[in-house]
């Protein structure tokens, strides 16, 4: 039973969660949640979880987790430095992420984010990870996550990566 005090909770995306009334100003964003995440799901190409508010099955906000990788020279030198040189490093995906209109300004975005830090926190101690990657939609996308101290990688002023080990410093009891 969710906790009715919070003002969300965030769950795996089921068949039961109302997606069609979700727009978050994004018609490709919307597409995907109402018409793709599940799919993408249930094939294991990308976990999708959504926001709710407590006893509601309507989604207010979504993001996805994949695993997957870069290569060593897209990292910042100063950074890659101190890692094995293989060709390829494992990193988590934040594929998606947003938050229905109805929802803005109540805290949503920075509440799935951390939850999906806490989620690839979590996995990265069974399956290796040294980082969350994301690709910013625009450029209100990239200043969100460079507010949540996510570096831009060289040579892309929109993908950005947040170390695991300054993400563990979010989570000290994880």
């Amino acid at each position: 039973m969710p906790d009715t005090n919070r003002p969300f909770h965030i769950e795996v995306l089921a068949r039961g969660h109302e997606r069609a009334e979700f727009s978050c100003g994004s018609p490709e964003l919307d597409k995907y949640l109402q018409q793709q995440a599940r799919q993408d799901t249930a094939k294991r190409v990308a976990a999708a979880f959504v926001l709710l508010e407590p006893l509601s099955p309507r989604v207010l906000g979504f993001y996805t987790l994949s695993a997957s990788a870069v290569s060593a020279d897209e990292l910042p030198p100063d950074f890659g430095k101190r890692l094995p040189r293989y060709p390829q490093l494992p990193v988590v995906l934040l594929g998606r992420l947003a938050v229905d209109l109805s929802c803005r300004g109540r805290g949503a975005g920075e509440f799935l984010l951390m939850d999906a830090l806490h989620r690839s926190l979590d996995a990265s101690t069974n399956i290796g990870a040294l980082a969350v990657i994301v690709d910013a939609k625009d450029d209100a996308a990239a200043s969100f996550y460079r507010h949540f101290d996510f570096l831009a990688l060289p040579g892309d002023s929109k993908r950005f990566f947040l170390p695991m080990t300054q993400i563990a410093e979010l989570f000290p009891s994880a």
